[in-house]
């Protein structure tokens, strides 16, 4: 028997990944959507979900990467061999098309990362742990779903709604699940930066981060869109008004 390997974050979504990354499983009435697809080591997690739950790989329908970073895409190409389709928007496509070891020249961070090491030596365990994990040994992702602006993604069970939200990366994206409340961030809004060590409503640090000035005016498209539960790429969810927790993560600024 498969062990429980996902935990319920809020009715039919679960969350998959370990302590350092996370993404979601969604369940809707037209088939699963993959939020993310976490590291290619994740996938006996989410076959042993999957299979408790009664159901296969080829069950989910989407797979919605919120960016292009391989944290995030290490399962991408192994769903989408099982018959999904996989979501991003444009401006982080090349890094999927180009592959993992793509990401920093495709989406080159503001800052080096080694001044965070040298402050911070125990940070040195997330690279490693994504490394150890096959972060940038996954394969590249062909012939992957694009758009180029905020739409619905209509074709996609729930037909959620991709919101742009660069900064992190330039095509770094959350979708919107309206009617169920549910906004998934990704990067752009965090509650654990594994880089700074910092716990709570945050933007990821300039030694992962493209653009911090778009990345806080991303802020406020967050702050429109009304959700009731804020589903992040690292750390926990948040619930309840989403402007309390941009109002926090704007305090703490960008490191």
């Amino acid at each position: 028997m498969p062990r429980p390997t996902a935990r319920q974050v809020a009715p039919g979504v679960h969350r998959l990944g370990d302590r350092l990354v996370n993404f979601y499983v969604v369940e809707e009435p037209g088939g699963l959507v993959l939020i993310d697809a976490g590291l290619p080591a994740h996938l006996a997690g989410l076959r042993d979900h999957l299979a408790l739950a009664g159901h296969s790989p080829a069950g989910i329908r989407a797979v919605l990467l919120t960016h292009g970073h391989p944290d995030h895409t290490g399962l991408a190409r192994t769903v989408q061999r099982a018959g999904a389709d996989v979501w991003v928007h444009e401006k982080d496509a090349a890094i999927l098309r180009d592959g993992p070891r793509s990401a920093l020249r495709h989406a080159r961070p503001e800052r080096s990362a080694l001044p965070y090491l040298l402050r911070r030596p125990g940070a040195l365990g997330a690279p490693l742990h994504l490394a150890r994990a096959g972060a940038f040994t996954a394969p590249a992702v062909p012939d992957v779903r694009v758009f180029d602006a905020d739409r619905r993604l209509e074709e996609v069970p729930g037909a959620p709604l991709a919101v742009a939200l660069p900064g992190h990366t330039s095509g770094s994206t959350g979708y919107f699940f309206p009617e169920r409340g549910l906004l998934f961030t990704g990067d752009a809004l965090v509650s654990h930066d594994g880089l700074t060590g910092h716990q709570g409503p945050t933007l990821v640090c300039r030694g992962f981060t493209h653009d911090s000035r778009a990345a806080l005016a991303a802020l406020d498209r967050i702050d429109e869109l009304g959700a009731t539960v804020i589903l992040p790429g690292h750390g926990d969810p948040f619930t309840g008004d989403p402007r309390s927790v941009t109002a926090r993560a704007r305090q703490a600024g960008i490191r």
